[in-house]
């Protein structure tokens, strides 16, 4: 299989798999199990998961500085995973308006290349930034098309945590040639379980009946949204323009309104099938880019 098809389609299948677990995560009882306590949880049960995987795939690896580079690599990308699904959350809970913060969180599509210019030196095609403008405007209609009402303390929380999302990619980018993937993905969980679960020590209780009670969210996101997709991100990104999968990953939004619409019975402006459109559009003009500059 094509290298750009391979890493495209984990790329896809990572968006899938983390607009699906939007649906687990709504089932989730905040009042019984807290927010750092079910990220923990679902990080630590995905990093576990990784560890069968690694004894088959990588058991033999024996590079002493490989090895090293994918630890320091793999913490910092945990410590801006952690702050960035920390900050989303925490901003969700303010201002109790996931379609608004749904949209402030995918202006990452943007942030990636603007940060890559800014801090990598990187050349950034106009392709690319007509892409991220029609993602950014598609993630607007599809997750704000209700409307946006003035910004609120929540907003900026939010704000803050879409630039830790860019750079969560932008180290990935970085790091994924010289590392082993798996291996980096298990650290990295860790890394992010272990600062969720010592802030949830300080700030909630955990409790046998609260972890219960979201049994299937927290199987299927950490299996699946931790485990699986992260991991194929961190695989897709190997072979991938980071712009261009800043935008495949952020048609999430549009697999999350899939879930809502199949599983939730939720319904859909005019607006947000726009968006969708948009999306992909950024998603097909950004691969034609690319392309034109492999020719």
């Amino acid at each position: 299989m094509n290298k750009k098809i391979k890493s495209t389609a984990m790329l896809f299948t990572a968006a899938i798999i983390w607009g699906f677990a939007f649906v687990a995560q709504c089932m989730v009882d905040t009042d019984k199990l807290g927010n750092f306590s079910f990220n923990g949880i679902r990080f630590a049960l995905g990093a576990i998961s990784l560890i069968p995987i690694i004894m088959i795939f990588e058991k033999e690896e024996k590079n002493p500085e490989k090895l090293k580079k994918t630890v320091i690599s793999a913490t910092v990308a945990g410590i801006a995973l952690f702050a960035a699904a920390g900050l989303q959350q925490l901003g969700i809970s303010i201002n109790h308006n996931a379609g608004k913060a749904g949209f402030i969180t995918g202006l990452y599509t943007v942030l990636v290349p603007i940060l890559g210019c800014i801090i990598w030196k990187r050349k950034t095609y106009i392709n690319t930034w007509i892409a991220a403008v029609l993602a950014a405007t598609g993630l607007f209609l599809l997750s704000a098309s209700n409307g946006i009402s003035s910004i609120d303390s929540g907003d900026i929380v939010v704000l803050i945590g879409s630039f830790f999302w860019a750079v969560h990619i932008l180290v990935i980018d970085s790091s994924v040639n010289f590392v082993s993937p798996i291996k980096f993905s298990c650290i990295q969980f860790f890394v992010c379980s272990a600062l969720n679960l010592i802030i949830a020590l300080f700030t909630e209780s955990i409790t046998w009946s609260g972890i219960t009670s979201a049994t299937i969210p927290i199987l299927y996101t950490g299996i699946m949204s931790v485990g699986v997709a992260y991991t194929c991100q961190v695989v897709g990104q190997k072979d991938a323009d980071p712009n261009f999968a800043a935008i495949v990953l952020s048609s999430e939004c549009v697999f999350r309104a899939i879930g809502g619409a199949i599983i939730l019975h939720e319904k859909m402006p005019w607006q947000g099938y726009l968006g969708c459109v948009l999306i992909f559009a950024g998603i097909v003009l950004s691969q034609l880019k690319s392309k034109e500059n492999a020719k």
